[in-house]
């Protein structure tokens, strides 16, 4: 199939599709007028890699997981752990994130909102310019 009816079956803009074909993630054969031809196998790594990384995963875990998709002699084990580094990066991410909504927050109670041009918002900011300087 060509790389349009791979990328409706898959829910991948085609764009992506060559991207991955250029950094090694798929390889398709070629017709004999030069354009892609993309076969089942192809489709199926093409939506393991949609899946994988609409999950988190970066572009170099999904070379990583797709390895271990093609081993037939993997270890649950090694899947597991990188899916559990990942749950631990996302925890991370979302303190992270908890701590900037309640900085802002805080920020944001604190300010007025009207028509006064003090704002401890903007205060923050600059205080934490002239730190840096």
């Amino acid at each position: 199939m060509n790389i349009g009816d791979a990328s409706q079956k898959t829910g991948l803009p085609a764009k992506t599709i060559r991207y991955y074909e250029d950094i090694k993630l798929v390889k398709p054969s070629r017709a004999s007028n030069g354009y892609r031809d993309y076969a089942d196998e192809d489709i199926h790594r093409l939506a393991f890699l949609q899946r994988s990384r609409s999950l988190g995963f970066t572009i170099e875990e999904c070379r990583v997981l797709l390895s271990l998709y093609q081993d037939k002699d993997r270890a649950s084990a090694d899947v597991k752990a990188l899916a559990l580094e990942k749950v631990d990066e996302i925890d991370r991410k979302i303190k992270e994130l908890q701590s900037l909504k309640s900085t802002l927050k805080s920020l944001a109670d604190h300010c007025h909102g009207d028509d006064r041009p003090d704002c401890p918002i903007i205060d923050d900011l600059a205080a934490e310019l002239a730190v840096k300087r």
